[in-house]
């Protein structure tokens, strides 16, 4: 298929969320009920637009594709257990990886754009390619605005000591901007603010 280069971005895009549309599970998003993985894609692009407004393509490209068909892969699959977590994420990343990367060939990208996109999906050389840190900052941005509300509510035994070691976790692998923008840009919920701020502070001052 033989596209330009603007016609190949949005047709990727257009694939992307096509596949995300499939979902069969649901998130109320603007008062409409939508498909989950499609609802992710609009928060990482919106939030990458927030956090990076000059991203190079094959950011903004691994952003709208970070959980693609993500239902496919269910944790169920996996041992219940840490390592089993683990083995379950590093499937995801792989199967991500190939399926934008089918799509983008599809669409007529070249192999280094691909590989590109592929290595952003999958976390290589997350702390020293910008680009990579710039997109798990975006994850954890995302995740802080739009999931932890959810996290709490299904964890109504931790302590707020508890939280701030998970936030803790999480702002480890995010950049000083990142931790920066968790407490100043983001339209957390009011009650977890202060314990959003502990967390990123706790990591600011471990660095």
């Amino acid at each position: 298929m033989t596209q330009t280069r603007d016609g190949r971005f949005a047709a990727a895009i257009a694939q992307f969320d096509a596949a995300n549309g499939q979902d069969p599970n649901r998130e109320t998003s603007g008062g409409n009920s939508r498909p989950k993985e499609l609802v992710y894609a609009d928060r990482m692009s919106a939030m990458l637009a927030r956090f990076v407004p000059d991203a190079s393509e094959a950011l903004k490209l691994a952003a709208r594709c970070q959980h693609i068909e993500r239902w496919k892969v269910p944790r169920s699959q996996y041992p219940q257990t840490r390592a089993g977590y683990q083995q379950w994420r590093a499937s995801l990343r792989d199967f991500h990886a190939d399926r934008a990367g089918g799509i983008l060939r599809d669409v007529g990208y070249d192999d280094a754009t691909i590989a590109r996109v592929r290595g952003l999906i999958r976390k290589e050389r997350m702390k020293s390619d910008p680009d990579a840190q710039a997109l798990e900052d975006v994850v954890a941005l995302v995740f802080l605005e739009n999931y932890l509300e959810d996290f709490v509510a299904t964890h109504a035994d931790y302590d707020e000591a508890k939280f701030v070691d998970i936030l803790q976790k999480t702002a480890r692998k995010m950049s000083a901007r990142g931790r920066v923008a968790a407490v100043t840009e983001i339209s957390a919920p009011q009650a977890l603010r202060a314990v959003i701020a502990n967390a990123m502070k706790a990591e600011a001052a471990a660095s």
